[in-house]
């Protein structure tokens, strides 16, 4: 799925409850990372769940993100952010408003703010290592 067939698909939903539906649908086919990689290191701080994120550079400089969470909401989160974000350039994933999205979507004002803050967190992260490879 490309940002694109996940505007169109939230287009169907008529209210929160059939997004939460399909945003926790969305987590439950997040590939999982290898449990060696959920260590100290690799969480991310500020997030009321354990969120993990991992990344490679791949040859031709774009980025490879894995992340992953014991909650299925946040997973379907992370779900959108890496159909956002993920094997970009740096430059790209620093030039994409990622907020912007989250806002189309109608996801941002129904999340908690211990939720919101995680994304915010998880996100920021992002952003740092896309900045430090550009």
């Amino acid at each position: 799925m490309d940002v694109a067939e996940l505007r169109e698909t939230f287009t169907f939903f008529d209210d929160w409850e059939d997004k939460y539906r399909f945003v926790i649908d969305l987590g439950k086919e997040l590939e999982d990372i290898p449990e060696g990689d959920k260590v100290e290191k690799n969480l991310i701080r500020g997030c009321q769940s354990q969120v993990w994120l991992t990344h490679t550079v791949t040859d031709d400089g774009t980025i490879h993100f894995k992340l992953d969470s014991d909650a299925f909401i946040v997973r379907g989160l992370i779900s959108i952010v890496l159909t956002a974000l993920n094997n970009k350039r740096p430059e790209d994933v620093l030039a994409f408003d990622i907020y912007a999205l989250f806002e189309e979507l109608e996801l941002l004002q129904h999340l908690s703010q211990t939720r919101g803050n995680g994304l915010r967190a998880m996100i920021a992260r992002i952003r740092e290592i896309a900045e430090d490879l550009a």
